[in-house]
């Protein structure tokens, strides 16, 4: 096992809402810990050739996102450095609140182009998640958050940025719909995390990882 990835700094940060951080998960490591270091695992390289950063906070919207990402990433990413961006965002965004969606679905899309375009303004590579199922708020919020991840992929699939389809897949999988019900009716525990982690590698992940991405940035302001 080799220590590095070609000798690049490689620096992660992951960032999104709950999901994202991994609440529910008694192991703490959520999907963005387990695809990482299985992604490693894989690539026969050892803990030191990637730095990950979970900024993921819970409720977190696209606007909340967006309005606190680039100061984040300053202080974590490095000039020089293979800076990564993993984004996922929508389902609080499809999350209802006296009546109407917390973010419009016109208003998700447009944060998560803007957080696409900063990314490779700032020499960021990045990589999208699309958003997981809230199961305890039922088929209303499914079609909501499957849309705006059909819209998702679509801004990514404009703009070449890879992006892993996980909402429809999620709301079919037992694990994950199991878990979740039996806790808070989102989150799921160890084997939905699993699951999700597993969509994200097969879903060229660790192809990502692997491959160098010499991006075009003007700074990291």
């Amino acid at each position: 096992m080799t220590k590095d990835l070609d000798g690049r700094d490689v620096r992660i940060v992951f960032f999104g809402d709950s999901f994202v951080q991994g609440v529910g998960d008694p192991e703490y490591r959520g999907w963005a810990g387990r695809a990482v270091a299985d992604c490693l695992a894989g690539l026969g390289v050892g803990p030191e050739a990637v730095t990950a950063f979970n900024l993921g906070v819970r409720r977190s919207t696209s606007a909340d996102v967006l309005a606190r990402c680039w100061g984040e990433t300053a202080v974590r990413a490095l000039p020089g450095a293979d800076n990564r961006l993993v984004l996922s965002v929508g389902s609080n965004d499809a999350v209802e609140e006296d009546g109407r969606p917390r973010v419009a679905p016109e208003a998700c899309l447009a944060n998560v182009a803007a957080l696409l375009d900063g990314a490779r303004e700032r020499g960021l590579a990045p990589l999208v998640v699309g958003p997981p199922p809230v199961v305890g708020a039922g088929a209303p919020h499914l079609e909501r958050v499957s849309a705006l991840a059909d819209g998702i992929a679509g801004i990514c699939a404009g703009r070449g940025v890879p992006f892993v389809g996980v909402t429809r897949e999620l709301a079919a999988d037992r694990v994950w719909t199991a878990e979740a019900l039996a806790g808070d009716g989102a989150h799921p525990g160890t084997g939905g995390y699993r699951r999700l982690a597993d969509l994200v590698l097969r879903g060229g992940f660790r192809d990502w990882l692997a491959q160098r991405h010499p991006v075009a940035g003007t700074g990291l302001t």
